[in-house]
Parts: structure tokens; C-alpha cells; sequence
């Protein structure tokens, strides 16, 4: 067919630096033939004009490029953070300033669980809340009767009650790394790290697994759709053959509003296998599930006490770095991924685990050259100027955890990492003058809430919840800022002949704004209402 819409706006910001701003867009057949003023369509076919956003401000349709699909899934379970967060649904959870408030919410829950069945909260970080970490003994309170556990917002330490202890037959103590105990010296209910917190997980039903499943993907996608994204990645999914059975069916509905890229967990197999598994996967490839790329872990998180770190280590907080997977396999999981041709990310959060990745990568080059494998280090929290230069050097690309310096900000200056270096941390303004802004900024939702638009804001003000600015010289404009959240993020995830500018030949997707980040206050612009996506050409909501 030869039918065009040319839809027109205020003010259309393209990211497209050969017509950077426009008044109007064509689509056909889902992409984009033309950009400028009313007359791009013509010449195209049978041109029909859409007024639908002429007073709004248009965006290419904007890309999370980590984040995790267990935000549309964990609201399941009973919200236990610090902040108010909002469901897919659009229903608000406040957050617990105290203990007695998080042992009463979940009993309320326990009070309508049949005994013997989990309660499960997730969100909670002991870090905000005066008093001892959360311990069996302040689960015991909700519950003697259910095994209870509460997932931290890092979702890599987890808190457990007595009996979800005994049913996973940890409560006389186990030689799992990670176990944490108390001074009778028998492990007192906090979990630290994968390996530790797996056989509670399984008890409790606290399964990633399920997290992905159908119901999951599709609050996912309203979790996208509601803060502007038209692309979304998953960045840990094991993959299966019938979970991509099924996110072929969610994604090819037409009501699923995003392009969906999950990244396939590279860690639970002989490395070469799991390269050819991802090979295999990229053939199930279609316009709004792309397949084929690969996650690997280093170390754990920063505000638990488990991310690796160089000299001087942690400021006023326990040092109990964990690597998530051995240093030998890891190294063999980026050398046989990489000679295979598999795009990888890996997580890396400390400057001891970035040093790690770059090693290996380093070495996995040498041995197998690579003009363009957009290997990406995934948070770089700690990372320095020195590393970032190493990682441009060997191709690599980076994805920076922004979002933490406004959540956790005040956490990392008085106790994690101390003044000096939670000024640099999360440094977009090295890494924008490094890698040119070809790097993206994130999220990691359910970690921290999902809203391209505030992780922009953060970078560009760099201001904690309690207003203090940390580090004016890592700040960036929000020009760079956008490009972050669009260009930016699709050359992170080599998209970027695809997605993350309004540019003739690439997809029709489109982020519509009531206000623009352009000609604002830059501490304004996270208020910018989200009206509506286009996916394709066609309005999601």
C-alpha cells in the first residue's frame, strides 16, 4: 500500500544531527520516509496528516537498555523499599521508614497466607532504617508460621526468617560464601550473593524464572510503554525454548507496545556451549524481539557490601566482596563468547570488577580480533577516566548506573565509598567525552523505577534525594542527556540502524512528550509529562 502519515508537532527533536530539529514526520509500513516540514511525505503515496500531537514534542521512542523484566513480575509480592513506587497498573506503594512499619506489612499479608505458605516482600534496603540489618529475628516477628523473606532492592542480599532458614536447610549454618552469621555463630538471616540466597529463593518461590513469565512480560511492557520507552532490554533470561515460545507470542500481539531484547544468561554452562546457544537464538529474531546477545556477572552490589573494589575498599561499611562467578570461568566465558561472535554484557559494578572485565577482554582480543563487537561493561559505578579509556581502546562500550547517584547517592557519600569517590561515581561526563556518547544510562528497575527521562535528569543535575549535588564535574548537558536515552543506548545494544533517532529508514517509534526537556529548567525536566508512545507508526496508548 501507498499510504503515508506525515504527523506533525510543536517541535519534533530527532537525535539525527543532519536535521536535528523538525516539525514533522512520515511513516510508512511502520518507518519513517521523511523528516522536516508538511511536505516530507510527498512523493511517497497517498498522504494522510495526523494532528494528533501538534502541540506536542516528539522524541525517538525511548530505549532501557538495562533493566530486568521481573519489574513487571515482583509486584506480586508485597513492596517493602524505601521510596514510593508505582505498579505497571499505575497504583502507588509507599515506602516503610521503620522496622515496625515493614514487620506489620507483611503481617497483614501473613494474616490472609494459609501457615506453612511464603510471604515475600522485595525493595527493602537495611542502609535507610537505624538499628541492626534486618535478621531472622525481626522476620520471626511477622511470622513463626510462614517462611518469610524479603529480597533487597539490589536484589543481591536477601533477608530470611527461622523457618525459611530450616526449610532450606540452612538455619544450623552452611559453608556457602555469603552466609551471614550472628554472634551464637549460626547464620543469622542475611544472605548475601546468588549462591547464598538460591536455596531460600526456591523455598520461598522467589524464582527469576517465574519473574519472566507471560504475566511478567506483558506488565513489563505497560511498565515501558508508561515512562516513554519503545525499547526495552531484559538483562538476565535464561531463554529456554518455551520462554521464547512465549515471547513470540506476547511480542507479535499487536497490543505489545515495545521492541523486547532479552539477553541470554551465559553462566550456567560449559562457555562454548552457551556461545552456540546464542548463536541459535538470533535465528527467532523478529521487529520487536531481538535475540543473540549474551550476560555474564563479575561481582555483587555496592550498598550491600559485595561489589569488588580497589584500594581503599569500603568507607564506613563492612568489606564482604563476593565475584559472582569464578575468575577462571569468567575469563573462559569471555574468550570462547567472544571468538564465537556473541555480543556480551557483562555486569561489573566496582572498579576492582571493571579492572577484571577489561583484563579479560583485553586478553579475548588479542587471541580473536574484532572491529566492532560493542562488548558493553554493564554499571560502572567505580569506573575512572583511566578505564574508560582502556575500554574505547579495545571497542568496548559501557552502560552507567546514573540512576544511583539520586537513589543511593547520600548512602555512597556517608557510608559505602565516602565523599571523594561518590563525587565521581557514576561518571557520565567522562564517559560521554571518552566514548563520544556512544554509551548509555539506566535504570536496572525494579532496582530503581524505570523513567529514561529522570535518569536523564539525574545525569544532567547529579542531585541525591536529600538535594545535595554530588559532583558538578560529572555532569552533562541535557542535549547529552537525550542522546544517552536514545543514540546513545541503541548503539549499546547495536541497534542503532534501527531505533534511537527519527531518521529516514528506521523504525516509527516515537516518545511524546507535553513539555520539552530543550527549553526548560534542566531541574525541571523530569516533571515532563509522558503522553503516549508510537510503535511502528501507531500510537500505544
Amino acid at each position: 500500500m501507498n499510504l503515508v502519515t506525515v504527523y506533525s508537532a510543536r517541535k519534533i527533536i530527532t537525535m539525527d544531527h543532519n536535521c536535528p530539529i523538525a516539525t514533522h514526520v512520515a511513516v510508512k509500513d511502520g518507518l519513517i520516509v521523511g523528516v522536516g516540514g508538511p511536505d516530507c511525505g510527498d512523493g511517497w503515496g497517498t498522504v494522510t496528516h495526523d494532528n494528533s500531537f501538534v502541540d506536542k514534542v516528539l522524541l525517538p521512542g525511548l530505549i532501557e537498555a538495562h533493566a530486568h523484566v521481573s519489574a513487571g513480575g515482583v509486584w506480586r509480592f508485597t513492596y517493602c523499599g524505601h521510596y514510593t513506587r508505582t505498579d505497571p497498573d499505575g497504583t502507588d506503594s509507599p515506602g516503610v521508614a521503620t522496622y515496625d512499619a515493614l514487620i506489620e506489612r507483611l503481617r497483614v499479608i501473613a494474616a490472609k497466607t494459609p501457615p506453612g505458605e511464603p510471604v515475600v516482600g522485595w525493595g527493602f534496603d537495611p542502609n535507610f532504617l537505624k538499628g541492626r540489618r534486618l535478621d531472622k529475628a525481626h522476620l520471626d516477628q511477622v511470622s513463626t508460621n510462614h517462611p518469610v523473606a524479603v529480597a533487597h532492592s539490589n536484589f543481591h542480599l536477601l533477608s530470611a526468617n527461622t523457618m525459611a532458614l530450616e526449610k532450606a536447610g540452612m538455619a544450623q549454618g552452611s559453608n556457602i560464601q555469603g552466609v551471614m552469621r550472628g554472634a551464637d555463630g549460626l547464620p543469622n538471616g542475611e544472605l548475601q550473593e546468588f549462591a547464598a540466597m538460591g536455596p531460600v529463593m526456591s523455598v520461598v518461590g522467589l524464582n527469576f524464572r517465574e519473574l519472566s513469565d507471560r504475566s511478567a512480560v506483558e506488565g513489563y511492557g505497560k511498565v515501558a510503554r508508561n515512562c516513554g520507552v519503545t525499547t526495552v532490554a531484559d538483562l538476565l533470561s535464561d531463554l529456554e525454548d518455551a520462554e521464547v515460545t512465549m515471547l513470540e507470542k506476547v511480542t507479535g500481539d499487536a497490543a505489545f507496545p515495545a521492541r523486547y531484547v532479552p539477553i541470554m544468561n551465559a553462566m550456567r554452562d560449559d562457555p562454548a556451549f552457551e556461545a552456540q546457544r546464542a548463536i541459535a537464538l538470533r535465528e527467532r529474531t523478529t521487529p520487536k524481539l531481538d535475540l543473540g546477545r549474551a550476560k555474564l556477572f563479575t561481582d555483587g552490589a555496592i550498598q550491600g557490601g559485595t561489589a569488588m573494589l580497589k584500594a581503599p575498599g569500603y568507607f564506613q561499611m563492612e568489606d564482604h566482596g563476593i565475584w559472582n562467578m569464578e575468575v577462571d570461568h569468567f575469563r573462559e566465558a569471555v574468550r570462547a563468547l567472544h571468538k564465537a561472535g556473541v555480543k556480551t554484557h557483562t555486569h561489573t559494578n566496582g572498579d576492582a570488577a571493571s579492572e577484571l572485565a577489561i583484563e579479560a577482554y583485553e586478553a579475548a582480543l588479542l587471541e580473536t580480533p574484532d572491529a566492532d563487537h560493542r562488548h558493553t561493561l554493564e554499571h560502572v559505578q567505580l569506573a575512572d577516566l583511566a578505564q574508560f579509556k582502556r575500554m574505547r581502546a579495545l571497542g568496548l562500550t559501557c552502560n552507567v548506573f546514573t540512576n544511583h547517584i539520586h537513589y543511593f547517592g547520600d548512602l555512597h557519600w556517608s557510608l559505602t565509598i565516602g565523599p571523594d569517590r561518590a563525587r565521581r561515581m557514576d561518571a557520565a561526563r567522562d564517559a560521554y567525552d571518552v566514548f563520544g556518547g556512544d554509551f548509555a544510562i539506566h535504570s536496572d528497575a525494579p532496582v530503581t523505577p524505570m523513567a529514561p527521562l529522570f535518569t536523564a535528569w539525574v545525569a544532567v543535575n547529579r542531585l541525591t534525594e536529600k538535594g545535595r549535588q554530588l559532583g558538578a564535574s560529572q555532569q552533562i548537558s541535557v542535549s547529552e542527556a537525550l542522546h544517552t536515552i536514545t543514540m546513545g543506548a541503541a548503539y549499546v545494544l547495536k541497534m542503532d540502524d534501527k531505533v534511537g533517532s527519527i531518521q529516514c529508514g528506521k523504525h516509527a517509534d516515537f516518545c511524546v512528550l507535553d513539555g520539552d526537556p530543550l527549553d526548560c529548567d534542566p531541574v525541571t525536566m523530569k516533571d515532563i509529562p509522558i503522553v503516549t508512545t508510537v510503535l511502528g507508526g501507531e500510537a500505544t496508548a
